[in-house]
């Protein structure tokens, strides 16, 4: 099932749970709006190349919009539709003042030089410039793209509107960019483990994890999860899978990952097939990697007690049942991998305030948003007598219908 049906239902159930009726359920679906756009440039050799821009801004009840930009192939509009309107629940469940978008390019980045890349990037932010601002949309990186691509969106924005650190965020230190978040989706990752485990009578401490996707965050929170105690027993990347029943050094296959660009090859653990990092026997399993790794194919299989959803929608929702009657609890995606829009946030907050937090304070702050969030989740859980994916789902739902409606929007 994509990512778009899957989103889209579970929105109707949370819409149904809440009682929302049928012309503000369909008010909170449809897109803000949609931009489409051609970007042509000159490539290193004279030729010119056109690329297809987009960004879909899904809803602004709540605040500006936000949302990656992906540099990618096959950038799918459905997908692009559903993780818009993901990011309007994200922002909703962590509980900060911002909507939903996301958006990109139809390009493969590795096939372009760092001057094709920089062109394509400033032509794409003449085009939306008008579309995106401080107080409107604020783009960040995604699969592709990374601080560099946001520092020239800032500089071709500031051409059009004044010198603007805030209009997009995951922006390098040197140029406005927050300390800790490049670690923050990781580590929030650990925050929301550690108080689904509390829940349970139980602490990170002791607990066996396998981890799929060895990128960013699934290297950060096997990091930050081994530094609290817990044993790392198997990791996944492109490259290959290892697995050591008495937990991976994770310094060192940190070191091995950097050195040769993956996972594969590392001495401290054994080769096993990456398809069966999913099924391995664990206590926690985080998918870090692809949407909908975990369905009816393999969901029987699955050992782990307790899922952390790292990746955005890992789970189908045939998978979801059939885990759900096994007891196996899963820790939502819009709750779970919340902590990188969480720190974009406060990188924005620093931006308008124009002073910079120390390390310590970002990190301080984002535990307190995930440790709130998870306890408003269980509320909602214990209102509707739902799992801890409706009780997301109801909340973010709940916030965004209830600012629609106080505004005046509702159809």
């Amino acid at each position: 099932m994509n990512a778009l049906v899957a989103t889209n239902r579970n929105f109707k159930l949370a819409s149904r749970l809440l009682g929302l009726d049928s012309k503000l359920e369909k008010s909170l679906l449809i897109p803000f709006r949609e931009i489409k756009v051609e970007c042509t440039i000159p490539k290193d050799d004279g030729t010119l190349a056109s690329y297809v821009g987009f960004r879909v801004q899904h809803d602004n009840a709540r605040g500006p919009m936000k949302g990656g930009i992906r540099y990618h192939p096959e950038v799918d509009p459905d997908e692009v539709n559903a993780l818009a309107q993901l990011m309007t629940w994200k922002t909703a469940v962590a509980n900060i003042p911002y909507g939903g978008a996301k958006g990109g390019i139809g390009c493969n980045p590795s096939e372009l030089s760092l001057s094709e890349l920089e062109r394509l990037t400033r032509v794409f932010t003449q085009k939306i410039h008008d579309l995106i601002g401080i107080h409107t949309d604020v783009p960040a990186p995604d699969m592709g793209t990374g601080p560099q691509t946001m520092a020239w969106i800032l500089d071709e924005y500031s051409k059009f509107h004044g010198y603007s650190p805030a209009v997009v965020t995951g922006k390098p230190i040197d140029l406005g960019g927050s300390l800790g978040r490049e670690a923050a989706t990781g580590r929030g990752v650990l925050y929301a483990t550690e108080a689904v485990l509390n829940e349970y009578g139980k602490n990170v401490s002791g607990q066996r994890f396998v981890i799929q996707g060895f990128g960013n965050v699934g290297s950060w929170a096997a990091q930050l999860i081994s530094e609290r105690g817990g044993k790392v027993i198997a990791v996944s990347d492109v490259t290959g899978a290892i697995k050591n029943n008495n937990g991976l050094d994770i310094p060192s296959l940190l070191k091995h990952s950097k050195e040769h660009k993956g996972v594969k090859g590392f001495h401290g653990g054994d080769s096993i097939d990456p398809k069966s990092i999913l099924v391995e026997d664990c206590d926690v399993l985080i998918p870090a990697a692809l949407g909908g790794v975990i369905n009816r194919e393999n969901a029987n299989e699955i050992k782990a007690k307790f899922i952390i959803e790292a990746a955005n929608h890992p789970t189908d929702p045939e998978a979801d049942e059939i885990l759900k009657k096994k007891g196996v609890v899963i820790l939502p995606d819009i709750y779970a991998n919340s902590g990188g829009v969480t720190v974009s946030y406060f990188e924005w907050v620093q931006n308008i305030q124009g002073f910079m937090w120390d390390e310590e304070k970002v990190n301080n702050e984002l535990k307190k948003y995930m440790t709130r969030g998870f306890k408003d989740v269980k509320e909602m859980c214990k209102t509707h007598e739902c799992d801890l994916r409706m009780g997301a789902f109801t909340l973010a739902v709940n916030r965004v219908a209830r600012a629609t409606v106080l505004r005046g929007w509702e159809a």
